[in-house]
């Protein structure tokens, strides 16, 4: 049984806004002023198909949606930044690597399409993906950048690609 790692289909929609809000569920993650309550949640392969600079990857098993990871130009950050946005693993796909390679493909394809920093909102509920970004070399802000709206995120962070 092979991972596969694809671009967002608009079938996918339903299946990874349940992915997104469960995990706030299980890692006790605020829902307001976040991605859970935002609208954009729930029209996924929408959000990411308005932007030709945007990208959003799906890991899926056996036709199984696992989780997904994109990059995407936020309103109001610099020239050249683009937000990792919408990294999110099922329960079950979590501590397999699946997330790592969603992770490398948003990173490959935001140097692909001519991004030069890549930014991260996240809370300190979701830990494992902080070490993570950290160890990919993500250094911490004083302040959020851009306009996000989900502005009970208290941790930012940005690369230099």
């Amino acid at each position: 049984m092979t991972v596969s790692i694809r671009k967002i289909q608009p079938t996918d929609n339903v299946l990874l806004a349940k992915i997104i809000r469960n995990a706030f569920d299980e890692f006790g993650a605020p829902k307001t002023g976040t991605v859970y309550s935002d609208p954009t949640t729930d029209q996924l392969f929408e959000l990411f198909g308005a932007s030709p600079k945007s990208a959003c990857f799906v890991a899926e098993e056996n036709s199984t949606v696992l989780g997904c990871c994109g990059i995407y130009p936020t309103e109001g950050l610099d020239q050249g930044y683009a937000e990792l946005v919408k990294f999110y693993l099922a329960k079950e796909a979590r501590g397999k690597g699946i997330g790592k390679a969603l992770f490398e493909q948003s990173i490959k394809e935001s140097k692909k399409l001519g991004y030069t920093h890549l930014y991260i909102e996240s809370q300190p509920s979701f830990d494992k993906a902080v070490r993570l970004y950290e160890r990919y070399g993500f250094n911490y802000l004083k302040q959020p950048l851009g306009n996000s709206g989900h502005d009970n995120c208290d941790i930012w962070m940005v690369k230099k690609l």
